[in-house]
């Protein structure tokens, strides 16, 4: 294949976009997210113009970058289905559109969502490369439940006839450029690996080896997992659009009194960014722990309201690019500012500040509360552990006393105990290191469910 195709990972998303040099200059981003800069920056450096974008479905997971690339002058493709009011040209099933010195097939492949469409690129020689969106992955397919279990068996059928009538039937070398991947909570567990083939899918896919289409729907729908809240609301928001920003915006610089004032009259969240080991030392009472880290958007937007104004905390050498970036990524827009200072003017302004126990995985003798997803509980675990969802430890009455969280590591556990301490519940502490420090540790043999 002698086209040139970029591709750009957000990791903590597990989200992947693609621009295609169309060969006369130009280039075509699919599935962008918000500020789409790395996109942007390629493009300058090798000397090419963004002349078109395209979405394959309305996102569940991100705000769509293609808006701000519409700014810049981009034409942009989005499902006729997915009802968008800002400006863009709608495209339908069975249209070839001509772009550059190649073709771009539009293939109705509903399922991931009613909307949904993959895109085929051709030249004169035949297929290329099919960019198949939230269908078709390595080694697995989209999750059908986002809309509701009422409509997840229905479009898991739409989805099997969608895979076995138009995308597998193309011919066995077509590169697929998927865009949700490892990582992300918009599909079935699947591989690492961020591109396939049509002909490598036929025939190590699991799901796509189920003999009739009840066992691809039994199969397809046993496998999914927890989502977060924010994904019921993004649909809506990339329909109606958000605000363009044309850079990273930077926060606002809020002195103590600032923060009494968001807390007190807004009902603001303080989110402590900074390393765990940090935040467990001292921070400001009843902040909530997200470490600023790839999979930050994704906390952030699970743990608290989309509308709800945030404060951060950061050190002075952290990214805050990054964490703008990470949090307009997934549509929360409300960013309070940071604290002017970070922790050390909090404790100047002689205020109080909490801290947080760290136990050792070799001695700890506290209850223990897992709070990694249902899937890595039931591959392994501490025996009598007990099981809640990080996701859902807001909403479950834990008892009040000693407990230690763990996660994998430490930085999700550090997040739930934040969480406990914010109710006051009862005494909390974290174990280093998590179910991978305790299971190196000899002698030590999990219990599975």
């Amino acid at each position: 294949m002698d086209v040139k195709i970029a591709s750009f990972l957000s990791e903590g998303l597990g989200h992947s976009s693609h621009l295609v040099d169309l060969g006369d200059g130009s280039a075509l981003v699919i599935d962008p997210a918000r500020l789409p800069t790395a996109q942007i920056d390629h493009a300058t450096r090798v000397g090419l113009t963004l002349a078109y974008t395209a979405d394959t479905h309305t996102h569940a997971d991100y705000i769509s970058g293609s808006p701000d690339l519409v700014a810049g002058g981009a034409t942009f493709f989005a499902p006729v289905a997915a009802g968008l009011v800002h400006p863009h040209q709608g495209v339908a099933d069975g249209d070839v559109l001509a772009l550059g010195r190649y073709s771009l097939e539009v293939i109705a492949t509903p399922g991931h969502t009613p909307d949904h469409l993959a895109f085929l690129f051709t030249d004169d020689s035949g297929p290329l490369a099919l960019f198949s969106g939230g269908s078709l992955m390595v080694g697995t397919v989209g999750r059908t439940d986002l809309l509701g279990d009422d409509r997840r068996e229905a479009l898991a059928r739409d989805l099997y006839e969608a895979l076995r009538l138009r995308i597998l039937t193309l011919p066995d070398d077509v590169v697929v450029y998927p865009t949700h991947g490892a990582g992300s909570f918009c599909s079935a567990p699947g591989g690492g690996e961020r591109t396939t083939t049509i002909g490598r899918e036929r025939t190590t896919n699991p799901i796509l080896a189920a003999g009739s289409e009840d066992e691809f729907v039994d199969r397809l729908l046993s496998g999914f997992g927890s989502f977060p809240p924010y994904f019921r609301r993004l649909p809506k928001v990339n329909q109606q659009g958000v605000k363009h920003h044309a850079t990273v915006p930077e926060l606002a610089r809020l002195d103590v009194a600032d923060v009494d004032r968001l807390l007190r009259d807004e009902a603001a969240v303080v989110v402590d960014a900074r390393d765990v080991l940090h935040f467990a030392a001292g921070h400001v009472p009843g902040s909530l722990s997200i470490e600023l880290r790839p999979v930050f958007a994704s906390w952030l937007g699970w743990l608290t309201a989309l509308d709800q104004p945030v404060v951060f905390v950061l050190d002075d050498d952290q990214d805050e690019r990054d964490l703008v970036r990470q949090a307009l990524t997934v549509g929360h827009d409300n960013l309070a500012g940071r604290l002017a200072g970070g922790l050390d003017a909090w404790t100047a302004a002689g205020r109080v500040v909490e801290a947080t126990e760290i136990v050792e995985p070799s001695t700890v003798n506290w209850p223990l509360l897992d709070i990694r997803q249902g899937d890595e509980f039931a591959a392994g675990h501490v025996p009598g552990a007990a099981h809640v969802e990080l996701g859902a430890l807001g909403e479950t009455a834990v008892a009040v006393g000693p407990v230690a969280t763990m996660c994998g590591k430490t930085e999700r556990a550090m997040t739930g105990a934040s969480i406990l301490q914010r109710a006051g519940r009862g005494e909390v502490a974290v174990v280093r290191g998590g179910f991978t420090a305790w299971s190196a540790i000899s002698g030590n043999i999990p219990e599975t469910a």
